[in-house]
């Protein structure tokens, strides 16, 4: 997917007290408490988008602390915008970055759980370890979370599911939960909250695949 540059995002996005910048959290890494001025849980959504989800989860938990990231500035903005209208609420901020670099921002066993929805599949076998599902990303997931996080995933992409799974099993982590047909599962369903994507491609009839693994 091509995506179009917005003038003055980039701007708009260093200005905002919504957004922490990526080189302030590496000199304090492991802060995030200090960040959001509490001792709530931290959960962070990675690659998302317009910020529909982790917004509306924000909203549903104010018990949690919530980040969102997206390394695409005018997509950030949009997301951005969402957040500037909500003036009450106090747990939501968002990073623009490289997931690559999570664990140079959050610090060891910081992080209560990751949120994975609709990511970009990367279809080149030779791009495989850029998917946010792979065990090099995996790899990266375990330095940040905690002993009992987990990683929520979701997609309608089956090619990029089926790698997923294959992908736990050689990283060594629990299957927990896992679905093929999210909308056709009651129980995985409960307290669903849908992205942009998701509701665009159930309305076209894709099933949603979704799993949640741990260590």
């Amino acid at each position: 997917m091509r995506l179009r540059n917005i003038p003055g995002s980039r701007e708009a996005i260093a200005s905002s007290e919504f957004v922490v910048h990526e080189d302030v959290m590496k000199e304090k890494r492991g802060c995030w408490n200090q960040v959001f001025g509490n001792d709530r849980p931290l959960y962070i959504e990675v690659g998302m988008g317009k910020g529909r989800f982790i917004t509306e989860l924000a909203l549903q938990n104010p018990q949690n602390n919530y980040v969102g990231i997206e390394k695409y500035s005018s997509v950030l903005l949009r997301a951005l915008e969402k957040r500037s209208a909500l003036t009450d609420l106090d747990n939501l901020l968002f990073l623009r970055m490289d997931a690559e670099e999570l664990p140079l921002v959050f610090g060891e066993g910081e992080v209560s759980g990751i949120y994975l929805n609709f990511s970009d599949p990367w279809p080149k076998d030779r791009h495989a370890k850029r998917r946010l599902p792979s065990r090099e990303f995996l790899a990266r997931y375990d330095q940040i979370l905690k002993p009992d996080g987990k990683v929520e995933f979701k997609t309608d992409n089956r090619g990029l599911f089926d790698f997923a799974l294959d992908q736990v099993k050689e990283a060594g982590w629990r299957l927990d939960a896992c679905t093929f047909d999210l909308h056709h599962d009651a129980e995985m369903m409960r307290g669903n909250i849908m992205t942009e994507y998701e509701e665009r491609f159930s309305s076209q009839g894709n099933p949603i695949c979704k799993l949640i693994i741990s260590r």
